[in-house]
């Protein structure tokens, strides 16, 4: 996410990887069972949701480069299993995804702030950081300076700390405003531009409302597109407390929608993958 401070820009909010969708394909429909899938599964729901298929080997490789998933063979095809780190990797987001509908549970004021020096020079380091950190739900009010009204993060900000090897030149705080300078109120405003997420949900509400896809590929690919577009509210909404929120927030509404949507799609998108990789399985053993 993007955002110019003090400004009511709109969010520019880069659409989904060809990863990111290969993420959410494997924890739609890999990691609910053990089976493996094949390549020539993946490409099609890849290829069918506007993945040049090019790019789209490209991401399975990088899931394998990632550890995410690990190859197998059977017959001339290639099959892939989720590994252990991928499919905790997929139950964390979930989890993250998930608790956007709930209710906040009251603030108790503090906020844990971080108070990062990352080099210049360190554009892929400054660049993970800022991504990581957006995940997580923090925001960034003035340079080097970060704050979360969830202290009890702070495990999950040790951790993108340490990955990036910033530790060193990384101060933290919990504590609350005090009355010199800006309140809670301002500090929300300079650290996250709440009227553009706004408009940002009201866009993808539209775009998704009324939708009716048939059975079949139809069903499978807007399913992903859905679940896709779902995943991606993290990185937008830093799911703040109902105190620091406008009335009715539009963000936990959306996450409700999103998810009773994709309660409504998921055994006919599942029906549909069971078909392919049922297809695949049978073409594979008649070319052996």
């Amino acid at each position: 996410m993007h955002r110019d401070r003090g400004s009511s820009s709109p969010l520019q909010v880069s659409p989904g990887s060809a990863r990111s969708i290969l993420l959410t394909i494997l924890g739609e429909f890999v990691y609910p069972g053990e089976e493996p899938v094949w390549t020539s599964t993946l490409l099609h729901v890849l290829t069918g949701v506007g993945v040049e298929e090019k790019t789209a080997r490209q991401a399975i490789a990088r899931g394998a480069a990632a550890g995410w998933i690990a190859p197998g063979k059977s017959g001339r095809e290639v099959c892939w299993h989720l590994t252990p780190a991928g499919r905790q990797l997929i139950r964390e987001g979930a989890e993250r995804v998930e608790s956007l509908s709930a209710d906040s549970t009251a603030w108790d004021g503090n906020w844990l702030i971080l108070i990062i020096t990352v080099p210049e020079s360190s554009r892929v380091v400054r660049r993970r950081l800022y991504s990581s950190l957006n995940w997580a739900g923090f925001g960034n009010p003035t340079p080097g300076i970060w704050v979360s009204p969830h202290p009890e993060r702070e495990g999950e900000a040790r951790r993108i700390i340490d990955d990036l090897k910033l530790s060193a030149s990384t101060f933290s705080f919990v504590g609350s405003c005090a009355s010199i300078g800006l309140s809670d109120h301002d500090l929300v405003e300079r650290a996250w531009n709440l009227g553009a997420v706004e408009a940002y949900y009201g866009e993808i509400l539209d775009r998704f409302k009324g939708l009716q896809p048939q059975e079949g590929d139809s069903i499978l690919f807007t399913h992903v597109q859905l679940v896709n577009q779902w995943q991606r509210f993290p990185f937008i909404d830093p799911q703040l407390p109902n105190a620091l929120l406008p009335p009715d927030w539009i963000g936990r509404r959306a996450a409700v929608l999103f998810q009773e949507q994709r309660a409504t799609w998921l055994d006919a998108a599942h029906k549909r993958w069971h078909e392919l990789t049922g297809a695949a399985t049978t073409a594979d053993r008649a070319g052996r």
